[in-house]
């Protein structure tokens, strides 16, 4: 492997991206085959180990040089690099270079594993690296590389916090070799985000450069030519390319890839305007009237699942009855249906303290993936308006949609793509199918030091709570910190409620304490510290652990509920035991859990409660297996959904394609 398909004039042109392509009848047979991913989806670790002898070659040639000469080093690169491309001889220097950058200025060199995850994103594949194993420090090698030989990089991670603090942490080693890193996070002004953008390196997160990129398709309107463009920057008073946020979509290295590729790949990204409507709150109030008069099971059937609510044909029929006498929009039978339809969803379908918080007398949407607050996200078709009447806040203007992406067609636009994960071997089929990325499973600097305790499930959220807050007791007496994974905002709020009750000391982390995230991460680690979070303590924490913990264990990490795939529970898993430290895992559930109940339905609940009265080996193993066929069947159902959303999407772009138009 002499050179990499990543080149400089992927950065060519005014808005580089790549052409759309579709799936073959192979990669759909590929990707509907059951069970585990065909093995060429993956690549040999050991196809990659050359690149660690080629950098401790170029490693000897920088030893004793002082910080001026080392610059001096990777400026005689920048030019070559530029002219030959990234072969395996620059980039090799360049990654020496970047060690020992990183050593100087960070106190960090990289270890050969993490070289090794370097070179397989610069490869554009997906680097499975075990939680722990230093991510952030490894994307800088791609990173620089790729920006030596100019090309603008997007380092894309889940959440704010993660953004800024990878940002910064890694700026010194960026800045040795002459490079700019900005950050684009929520509340930027346009002018911000363009100035971060023209940087070299830019961490953003995912939501925020899809939506940035959305507003560059309307700022195009229908898709212009070089030649256009040109002719406009040098005769037009209102020139669209210095209104343009991006620079296109060159290269992305993409932080927890299979959140981002997989599980947020769902739901379209959606740009929306405010409607000039007559819609009133009245409006909104009869329709939420008429939904709570309809039955579930007669008149209408929800999937909690899909997030999807039907209403049958008797329901239409008892609608149309009660609606008789109201007049006006109420006539419409089809109007009438999506708005009563939309007013059940708000009811059945939504949350408060799961899918949103009442915040200052406004409805925030909370991102179930990150358990984050989407300050400035707001549902479609009055749906938002619907839930804002039900919970008593001001009814903001309905919006309509202007533009909409979904990440499976935003991400193939890149001309080169990489991610890095600790959970990637699930859906490497998926990845393959859809990204054409290949899943490289990285090794570990140093053994895992980490216990997985037998789980423990329970007939009802009760008994689950008290076992819950016992076991936290239990640990705390012994000086180890505990970190306990909830799935919503209250049920972290409920356990706190519990612990306080027993006298627990303890801090959580959830949408409401977003602005002390740093703070109580900080002090998780210490000696009898009790931390309850939601998913924003999930993926990409750096859990450090004080002196004398490792002694007595290591942190232990307790979750309350499984969530709908296994690699969402390795993740919060993964919190502990890392760095070759020890740790400890469990998971404490009930059968009311949500993906026992969503997922299996009542008669297996029945069955299963039957078998968690007994305790036996054979009905520990028996539960087992039916945790792992709910997972399945939720991961099932998800994947189906995102092949629709994919199906859709590839027919939108065709009818756009045909018409002229652009998202």
């Amino acid at each position: 492997m002499s050179s990499i398909a990543l080149s400089p004039g992927s950065a060519k042109g005014f808005y580089p991206e790549r052409k759309q392509s579709t799936e073959s009848k192979l990669d759909q047979a590929v990707i509907n085959t059951a069970g585990n991913a065909t093995s060429w989806l993956y690549a040999r670790p050991e196809r990659f180990r050359s690149i660690v002898d080629h950098v401790n070659v170029h490693a000897e040639t920088l030893k004793g040089l002082n910080e001026h000469q080392l610059r001096e080093k990777a400026d005689s690169i920048r030019g070559r690099i530029k002219t030959e491309g990234l072969t395996i001889d620059l980039v090799s220097r360049i990654f020496a270079l970047t060690r020992e950058f990183s050593g100087l200025k960070l106190g960090m060199r990289h270890f050969d594993v993490q070289l090794i995850g370097g070179w397989v994103l610069l490869n554009g594949m997906i680097a499975e690296m075990e939680t722990g194993e230093g991510k952030t420090l490894t994307a800088t090698l791609p990173a620089c590389a790729a920006a030596l030989a100019g090309i603008p990089v997007h380092v894309i991670t889940v959440n704010d916090y993660l953004a800024r603090r990878d940002a910064g942490w890694m700026k010194p080693v960026y800045e040795s070799f002459g490079l700019r890193v900005s950050v684009v996070v929520h509340g930027m002004s346009q002018e911000e985000r363009r100035e971060a953008y023209r940087s070299e390196i830019t961490y953003c997160t995912n939501k925020e450069l899809v939506f940035d990129y959305l507003k560059d398709r309307l700022l195009f309107g229908q898709q212009p030519g070089h030649i256009q463009m040109r002719l406009e920057r040098l005769y037009g008073e209102d020139k669209r390319l210095d209104r343009l946020l991006l620079r296109g979509l060159p290269f992305a290295i993409i932080d927890e890839a299979d959140s981002v590729l997989i599980d947020e790949a769902r739901t379209p990204l959606i740009i929306s305007g405010p409607v000039d409507a007559t819609c009133e709150t009245h409006l909104y109030d009869e329709a939420l009237e008429l939904a709570g008069q309809l039955t579930e099971g007669d008149d209408f059937i929800f999937d909690s699942v899909k997030k999807t609510l039907d209403v049958t044909d008797e329901g239409k029929a008892r609608l149309q009855d009660l609606a008789e006498s109201m007049g006006g929009l109420w006539k419409s039978s089809q109007h009438r249906e999506e708005l009563v339809t939309q007013a059940l969803q708000a009811l059945h379908l939504y949350e408060k303290d799961r899918d949103y918080l009442v915040k200052d007398r406004k409805i925030q949407i909370v991102d179930e993936y990150t358990g984050r607050l989407m300050a400035d996200r707001s549902w479609e078709r009055g749906l938002h308006q619907l839930i804002e009447v039900k919970e008593g806040c001001e009814v903001t203007a309905r919006n309509e949609t202007l533009a909409r992406i979904s990440y499976q067609r935003f991400f193939r636009r890149y001309h080169h793509v990489a991610g890095m994960t600790g959970t990637a071997r699930e859906v490497a089929n998926e990845l393959w199918s859809v990204y054409r990325l290949k899943v490289v499973t990285i090794p570990t600097h140093k053994p895992l030091v980490r216990n997985a305790l037998q789980g423990k499930v329970f007939r009802n959220e009760r008994e689950k709570w008290i076992a819950v807050v016992n076991r936290i007791k239990e640990l705390n007496e012994k000086g180890r910190p505990v970190l306990v994974g909830t799935r919503s905002v209250a049920a972290s709020e409920h356990l706190s409620q519990l612990l306080s009750e027993r006298g627990l000391h303890h801090r959580v982390l959830n949408a409401r304490q977003d602005d002390e995230e740093a703070e109580i991460i900080a002090q998780a680690g210490q000696r009898a510290q009790i931390t309850v979070a939601t998913n924003m303590a999930g993926r990409g924490t750096d859990i450090v652990l004080s002196t004398g913990i490792a002694e007595l264990g290591g942190l232990h990490v307790i979750a309350t509920e499984y969530h709908d795939a296994r690699r969402i529970d390795r993740q919060l898993f993964g919190r502990c035991g890392r760095h070759g430290e020890p740790g400890s895992f469990e998971c404490i559930a009930s059968l009311e859990d949500e993906i026992l109940t969503s997922f299996l339905g009542k008669p297996l609940g029945i069955l299963a409660k039957q078998f968690v009265e007994k305790d036996s080996s054979l009905t520990r193993w028996i539960m087992k297996m039916y945790i792992v066929y709910a997972q399945y069947v939720s991961q099932r159902k998800y994947y189906h959904i995102r092949r629709e959303l994919l199906k859709y999407d590839e027919s939108l772009e065709k009818a756009m394609a045909f018409s002229g138009r652009r998202e």
